[in-house]
């Protein structure tokens, strides 16, 4: 069996926008796309606000459906599986969003917000569930009274922690992680990737790792690809990318961040 977790092959994502007397034109996010994920990697996806990676990994999770393409997760192209088919996957495949608060429903208690995946999937029974509820809850470094508490009592770092330990409950294989830190203060970003890379660790986890910031994407990243207008410009190894980086763009990048 194949070492990748996930191969992209040739991705596009075109999206249909109304231009008033122009008629309906294409917009093309994503253009051509190809990499793999190996097991227990981090893939970096980096690249100036607009480049397309957002869409990218939306794409790959099917929140957006493929324009053309292959996404090939575990040897299973799942690019057009039905709803019903896809749902074993979404266990698998799960997505870290830039603003914990927005992807976190402020009506729930942090512990429903945990076990909601689990009540989802018909995942083991109550008692189980509340259990990994407070297993997730210490892995992430929150404490076990938090469970009754709400979204908006918490802090930036800490929602991130909890919207960390929602997506590791049904015990994926990819997470997809779309500028967790972006959001967050410079000593909380520097918190939450130790947190990120102490969980890889443990899990022999997989991550796409998506951030316009350099300095992130290198703390993360194994490998590296850099989008700009929907198309990959250079794809390396971090120390191809930030020792020996053969775009001018890339350069521009780096340059940038110091």
């Amino acid at each position: 069996m194949s070492e990748n977790v996930l191969e992209v092959k040739n991705l596009c994502k075109y999206f249909d926008v109304n231009r008033g007397m122009k008629g309906a034109q294409k917009v093309i996010a994503v253009d051509g796309i190809s990499f793999e994920v190996k097991k227990g990697e981090t893939f970096g996806l980096v690249g100036e606000s607009g480049c397309g990676k957002s869409t990218l990994g939306r794409t790959i999770l099917r929140i957006y459906e493929p324009t053309k393409g292959e996404i090939v997760f575990e040897g299973e192209d799942i690019s057009r599986l039905s709803r019903k088919k896809m749902l074993p996957y979404r266990q698998k495949l799960q997505m870290i969003f830039q603003d914990p608060y927005a992807s976190l429903n402020p009506r729930f208690t942090v512990g429903e917000i945990i076990e909601e995946p689990m009540v989802i999937h018909h995942m083991y029974d109550e008692k189980k569930r509340k259990e990994r509820v407070q297993e997730l809850l210490e892995t992430v470094g929150l404490k076990p009274d938090h469970i009754r508490r709400y979204p908006h009592e918490f802090s930036g770092g800490q929602r991130q922690r909890i919207a960390i330990a929602r997506a590791l409950i049904l015990k994926p294989q990819l997470l997809i992680l779309d500028e967790p830190t972006s959001a967050l203060d410079v000593t909380i970003q520097a918190q939450i990737i130790k947190l990120l890379l102490e969980i890889q660790q443990k899990r022999n986890l997989s991550y796409i790792f998506i951030s316009h910031d350099m300095n992130a994407v290198r703390a993360m990243s194994d490998r590296i690809m850099v989008m700009k207008d929907g198309k990959a410009v250079e794809t390396g190894s971090r120390e191809d990318i930030f020792e020996h980086p053969k775009q001018a763009y890339t350069r521009k990048l780096i340059a940038a961040a110091i």
